[in-house]
């Protein structure tokens, strides 16, 4: 795991990440069943399940998966993280992301946070990042 976190997921004491090229900071901590990321002025919220759902999908997988972060008005590329985190086929049934307009970024965002939590391996390259489940 990149030594790149702090925090204990708290509003008072959140996780400060990075994003997977290690270019942005940005913070996420737990309300209730929302993980509310923090990335400058923005607000986006994700359901808090995301973490063990897209553990578990990884851990089915077994392989490295492309991160695929794209904004909520862009088309996901196909077999990676943005993708499934958009799926009717996943665990909620669509978007992960709750904040209209802010949806997307799911790829972006989540992935270093499960890094933190030592749940999967995330590559810090400046593009096409994967990441694969421990």
């Amino acid at each position: 795991m990149a030594d790149q976190s702090s925090g204990s997921g708290t509003p008072e004491d959140p996780w400060r990440l990075r994003t997977p090229p290690l270019s942005s900071e940005y913070t996420i901590h737990r309300e209730d069943d929302l993980l509310v990321c923090q990335v400058g002025s923005t607000r986006l919220t994700y359901l808090a399940s995301a973490i063990d759902d897209l553990h578990a999908m990884l851990k089915d997988r077994g392989d490295w998966m492309l991160l695929g972060a794209a904004d909520e008005k862009k088309d996901a590329a196909p077999d990676t993280v943005e993708a499934w985190g958009r799926s009717p086929d996943n665990p909620v049934g669509g978007w992960y992301g709750q904040r209209r307009g802010y949806r997307g970024r799911f790829g972006m965002y989540i992935p270093p946070l499960l890094e933190a939590l030592g749940l999967v391996e995330l590559e810090h390259q400046p593009r096409n990042n994967r990441v694969r489940a421990r």
